[in-house]
């Protein structure tokens, strides 16, 4: 009896398979062709599981990584933590769940430059930093979730690169560069804040236009200004 056909199982196994080769053949057709035959799929039932080829392997291996940071996360219980201790905690675990990919990321940083996959790029850096918000347990909506993920984005991208350069033991260079940059990250309740302070004290541009109907006597009622949502 033949095994049903299981596409998530497929996508595991493909990826799987598929990534001891990158560092040798990079993202290409002959890694993707290399990693189906070891783990015996036929090419066109590959290609069923993976559509967009080999920017669809690196996006899945890409997000399953997140996931299973968020995951680690929850299982680690660190809500007693600090924020700047969960932000590197988090940081810290998502890298380290790719350590023997080093290479394969290298390659795929060159690949994510390729014009057709420029725009693949920052959607999995987007996607990372998000989950490392969520996985801190931050469910801020207001003005600050854009600022908070962008500046973390610049946080994560640096010491990525920095961490596929180190030789230190444990990366201990590593965290400590990590932990440097999380200052950063840490002053945003600052900047929003004076953001804030600043917006509520600019002039209504509509005052001008309600006081100059007035004087024409013209009704005009002016709405009120809606304030930023804080947390």
């Amino acid at each position: 009896m033949s095994e049903t056909y299981n596409r998530a199982r497929d996508r595991e196994k493909l990826v799987d398979a598929i990534m001891p080769h990158v560092p040798f053949d990079g993202w290409s057709d002959a890694a993707f062709r290399a990693g189906a035959g070891d783990c015996g799929i036929d090419v066109p039932r590959a290609l069923n599981a993976f559509p967009g080829g080999m920017a669809e392997v690196l996006a899945f291996n890409h997000q399953r990584a997140d996931a299973q940071m968020v995951g680690a996360m929850v299982r680690d219980e660190t809500g007693s933590l600090k924020i700047r201790e969960r932000i590197m905690r988090a940081v810290q675990l998502r890298l380290m769940l790719v350590e023997g990919q080093r290479e394969a990321i290298r390659a795929g940083l060159s690949f994510l430059l390729l014009p057709e996959n420029a725009p693949l790029g920052p959607k999995l850096l987007y996607g990372t930093v998000d989950a490392i918000w969520h996985a801190i347990g931050d469910r801020s909506t207001d003005f600050s979730y854009y600022t908070k993920r962008a500046l973390l984005a610049a946080v994560y991208s640096a010491t990525l690169l920095y961490w596929l350069n180190d030789k230190s033991e444990g990366h201990a260079a590593s965290w400590a560069f990590l932990e440097r940059r999380i200052a950063d990250v840490m002053k945003i309740p600052q900047v929003t804040g004076q953001i804030r302070a600043i917006v509520d004290r600019l002039p209504n541009p509509l005052s001008f236009l309600s006081r100059d109907a007035q004087r024409a006597g013209v009704p005009f009622s002016m709405p009120r200004r809606r304030r930023l949502a804080r947390r």
